[in-house]
């Protein structure tokens, strides 16, 4: 009987059993199936969050800076593609074997490398590299080195290197303007970067672009008044010069007189942006805007501009220089040789400080003041551009008759060679004082007038003088062309005394005369090789340069090609 029973009840044990593994097995389902529905329903906003801040990320996309071009569309300046390595020092730390591999790939002391990581364990993100070369960068991410990432960015590049080096400027490292026009127009050419959300893996590898949260917005390009043709030319002419003559320094500004705009800027030593070596303040600094310097002769047809102005001269009007100096509160002023009575242009033409005191010593101090300062002495000629100085001009209520006879010699006045082509461009314009754009504009902009048509006609005839066989500044002649113009020759202070035997030497004019189209200044800083006249130094520059840009921009000739085959080699 009991065997029976414990066979009937070794059934019963089992089912329960099964029954109760079952009923085990349907609630452990029963909170998984719970467990996903609170996950999925409720907390699904959580986790989401969660799972985004491990796998997404939102990047930066960049934006690369806007071009400059000269005014035909030539780059002056481009941004190029180029890619910085980056590592996250607490990835790469874990696999500190990579190091070396890391150094060695870069061209680096392995040692130094490591330095740099381990201080920096705190960091999610270090440069190790930046701006190489795509090709480069590859090499770099084919290493597989966990920890180790690129990123996109852009090179400023510079095609013209230093033949626009002082007037352009350069970017730091970020591409931010430094000097020159891309500091002024900084703004202008800086791009908007953009955003977008995605996802990486463990490696941090972007395997997904999730959506896009803002555009990136490239920089605004920009069109510059330059012609690259002139620019190479002055940038030539003025090399050569100053090389020759052993020089300090040089610059040159070349100005469409119709329209303002500067067609050509250039200096002296030059510097390549291209070359982070050379980014030293002697070398970049635009000292066609930046450096002052008393002007000399040159000066004086603003004070002849003054008489023509005040109506007690013309370009009859004869001055008495005898006995060939002039006594002003003690101090003697000398010319050459005693030229005895002549008139305006030959005052102009021998470049005399006695006939100038005459007739600067004849005219009110302010009058003399009103014309230098409405032909732009003594303040900015290119507001914006970076380091421009406004100069020197001192108020007229100061002046003593020795302060006017000084200057009206071109001494106790302080200028820029961008002043100095800009007033002559004022008197090739007859009289209309425009503003100075380095931006190429498409119709002349309003000007205002400083002086009348028919006395600025009468003082570039009276210029003319200058450029002829008894002048300081034969050597400016072009063949074919009519010039006006003025030398100056001065003495360079220094520590509150002059130099002796270090002089500034410059030349400004303007051609062709009877209908002037282009301005320039060319100034030549101390020059160490013999010659130091303005006539000999700074004209025959002009006139290679002026010669060649009016012939590359089609302006007709105005008077026959009379001369000399010695003349024409001596400017080609």
């Amino acid at each position: 009987m009991r065997t029976r029973s414990a066979r009937h009840d070794a059934p019963r044990a089992f089912r329960w059993r099964a029954h109760f593994l079952v009923g085990v097995l349907i609630l452990i389902a029963a909170a998984l199936v719970g467990r996903a529905i609170d996950l999925q329903l409720f907390e699904y906003s959580f986790l989401s969050k969660q799972g985004n801040a491990r796998f997404t990320r939102i990047v930066d996309i960049p934006a690369h800076r806007g071009t400059i071009t000269d005014r035909y569309g030539q780059p002056l300046a481009v941004s190029t593609p180029v890619d910085s390595i980056w590592v996250n020092p607490k990835q790469i730390a874990l696999a500190p074997a990579q190091i070396p591999r890391l150094a060695a790939a870069l061209g680096t002391r392995p040692q130094g490398l490591e330095r740099r990581i381990s201080s920096n364990l705190d960091r999610d993100f270090l440069y190790v590299s930046r701006q190489r070369q795509p090709a480069f960068a590859a090499r770099i991410k084919a290493l597989h080195i966990p920890g180790v990432y690129l990123s996109r960015e852009y090179r400023r590049y510079y095609p013209a290197g230093e033949v626009t080096g002082q007037l352009i400027g350069f970017t730091n490292i970020d591409d931010q303007g430094q000097d020159g026009l891309e500091l002024a127009y900084d703004q202008w050419l800086t791009g908007i970067d953009g955003e977008k959300r995605v996802i990486q893996d463990n490696y941090g590898r972007i395997v997904q672009d999730v959506e896009s949260i803002r555009r990136a917005r490239p920089g605004r390009d920009l069109v510059l008044s330059i012609d690259l043709r002139i620019q190479y030319l002055a940038y030539r002419a003025l090399k050569a010069q100053v090389a020759a003559q052993d020089a300090r320094s040089g610059s040159m500004v070349v100005i469409d007189i119709a329209t303002g705009e500067v067609l050509a800027m250039v200096d002296q030593p030059a510097f390549n942006p291209n070359d982070r070596d050379q980014m030293l303040p002697r070398l970049y600094r635009n000292r066609a805007v930046t450096d002052i310097f008393e002007p000399g002769s040159s000066m004086k047809p603003f004070f002849v501009a003054a008489g023509l102005i005040s109506g007690k001269y013309d370009n009859r009007s004869i001055i008495n220089t005898s006995p060939g100096y002039i006594k002003v509160e003690g101090h003697t002023f000398t010319d050459e040789q005693d030229f005895g009575p002549i008139d305006l242009s030959l005052v102009l033409a021998h470049s005399s400080n006695v006939g100038m005191a005459h007739v600067a010593l004849s005219l009110p101090p302010q009058l003399i003041w009103t014309t230098l300062h409405d032909f732009g002495f003594g303040q900015l000629a290119a507001p914006g551009y970076p380091g421009e100085s406004a100069g020197l001009l001192t108020s007229y209520a100061r002046w003593r008759p020795i302060d006017v006879a000084t200057m009206a010699h071109g001494y106790g006045i302080a200028v820029t060679a961008l002043q100095l082509a800009h007033a002559y461009a004022t008197i090739g314009g007859f009289g209309i004082e425009r503003p100075i754009s380095f931006l190429r504009v498409d119709s002349p902009p309003p000007g205002q007038r400083v002086m009348s048509a028919r006395l600025c006609r009468e003082l570039i005839g009276l210029m003319r003088a200058v450029i002829s066989p008894v002048g300081t500044a034969p050597t400016a002649a072009i063949p074919g062309y009519s010039v006006s113009g003025k030398t100056g020759t001065a003495w360079i202070a220094d520590d509150g005394s002059y130099r002796e035997h270090h002089f500034v030497a410059d030349f400004e004019g303007m051609a062709p005369a009877s209908a002037p189209r282009l301005a320039a200044a060319v100034v030549i800083d101390n020059p160490r090789n013999g010659l130091h006249q303005g006539g000999e130094v700074a004209a025959p520059v002009f006139a290679k340069v002026i010669g060649r840009a009016l012939r590359l921009m089609g302006v007709a000739p105005d008077e026959p090609v009379g001369q000399s085959q010695e003349l024409q080699a001596s400017i080609q």
